[in-house]
């Protein structure tokens, strides 16, 4: 067998330094937009710099950035995946509701919609495990709405983040950087835009320029779209299979709209159930949603092939008309658990892909963003884990 490519599915654990300064920041008028200061952006490129080398040093062979330069708002308290979008766009105000109780407002007579994310069926099976749950903690009182034209503002971060990857990678070494896609991104209440699918639309005639930004600097792009699946559980309620697969098929032809034009090879779409630590007992299997994942025009994809509800699936793959020239980027150790993968499993799991579409169109990752989920420590053991995963792998 070939050598196995490694990569990661984007988050990494920062350091306490780095936590410290970007909580130290100041918002801007708007009230959610964290300022960058020359020191600071000095801080974000060193951490990125010594984040990329440890992935070399754990056998990661395309590397990324951490999601360092995201930054997520101590007032819009949900994850820097997508709240550094927040601070991209203009069109949005910080709204006096809590995000976790009011649904996103959606105004298509007569179709599915999202309802809040406290209002879950699978936390509605579980209500004790939720209550424990870290995402019950949350204390954000208020999110921003879409009130006016969503556009893209973002320039000068995202060629922050271009920069600092690029200053941390070696001479013809390939990287990656992460960004929200359309769908995800308009999770978001609505007050503005007539429809669901008008909202969606406009994020990604905004989002296309991040994108095109990150391409044109020879970086492959990460498009994150755990709406693609997590959907189905935010749903009550449960639609039928073919209802939720033309609602998804909604976001798939809007990413398709906003790389319109891209390199495939350098496009990569990012496909989970959510990575927070719950049951997911309503999770949409992956044969139900995988014909429609797969008309996004992209070069490869990434998902939860580590993840115990969902390990099993790997054997949809094999009837699914997987394209011949999309690279499968299946997670072999997993956010989920605390347990470090044995690099024998990891082996295991990289063979079944690999026996699939071969072993020159798979990139072994992690199953979600490991930053904030597991122990630092833990998330390095399994990256070193899933290094040496991937030598036996090919042995």
């Amino acid at each position: 067998m070939p050598d196995i490519q490694t990569t990661t599915a984007g988050s990494l654990p920062r350091t306490q330094a780095l936590i410290d300064a970007n909580g130290a920041r100041t918002f801007a008028d708007d009230g959610f937009t964290l300022q960058s200061t020359p020191a600071f952006d000095a801080q974000v490129a060193a951490a990125v710099s010594d984040v990329v080398a440890r992935q070399r040093e754990a056998g990661i062979t395309l590397v990324g950035d951490g999601e360092f330069g995201k930054a997520m708002s101590s007032a819009v308290d949900y994850g820097a995946w997508w709240s550094y979008s927040f601070q991209r766009v203009n069109g949005l105000s910080l709204t006096e509701v809590n995000a976790f109780n009011e649904p996103p407002a959606r105004s298509d007579a007569g179709s599915i919609r999202l309802t809040s994310f406290l209002d879950r069926r699978d936390r509605q099976l579980f209500p004790a495990v939720y209550a424990e749950a870290v995402e019950a903690g949350r204390t954000a009182t208020a999110f921003p709405t879409t009130t006016g034209p969503i556009s893209y503002r973002g320039q000068d971060a995202v060629a922050a983040d271009i920069r600092h990857l690029k200053a941390a990678l070696a001479p013809g070494e390939q990287g990656f950087l992460t960004a929200i896609a359309p769908g995800s991104a308009a999770r978001v209440r609505n007050d503005f835009y007539a429809t669901d699918e008008e909202h969606i639309w406009a994020w990604a005639e905004a989002l296309r320029e991040e994108y095109r930004a990150i391409v044109d600097a020879g970086l492959i792009v990460q498009l994150d779209d755990p709406s693609l699946a997590e959907n189905f559980d935010q749903i009550n309620p449960e639609p039928s299979i073919a209802d939720y697969q033309a609602f998804t098929k909604i976001r798939i032809d809007a990413i398709n709209h906003a790389i319109e034009g891209l390199p495939k090879e350098q496009v990569r779409l990012h496909l989970c159930w959510g990575s927070w630590h719950g049951p997911h007992t309503t999770d949409i299997e992956l044969r139900d949603i995988l014909p429609v994942v797969l008309g996004a025009n992209v070069g490869s994809i990434s998902f939860e092939a580590g993840n115990v509800r969902h390990e099993h699936e790997w054997s949809v793959w094999k009837d699914a008309g997987v394209p011949d020239d999309l690279v499968l980027v299946p997670g072999v150790v997993s956010h989920a658990t605390q347990v470090v993968e044995h690099p024998d499993l990891v082996a295991e799991r990289i063979g079944r892909f690999a026996g699939i579409v071969g072993a020159d169109r798979v990139i072994a990752s992690t199953d979600c963003g490991l930053g904030g989920r597991i122990h630092p420590d833990l998330a390095w053991a399994k990256l070193a884990a899933l290094g040496e995963g991937s030598r036996r792998a090919r042995s």
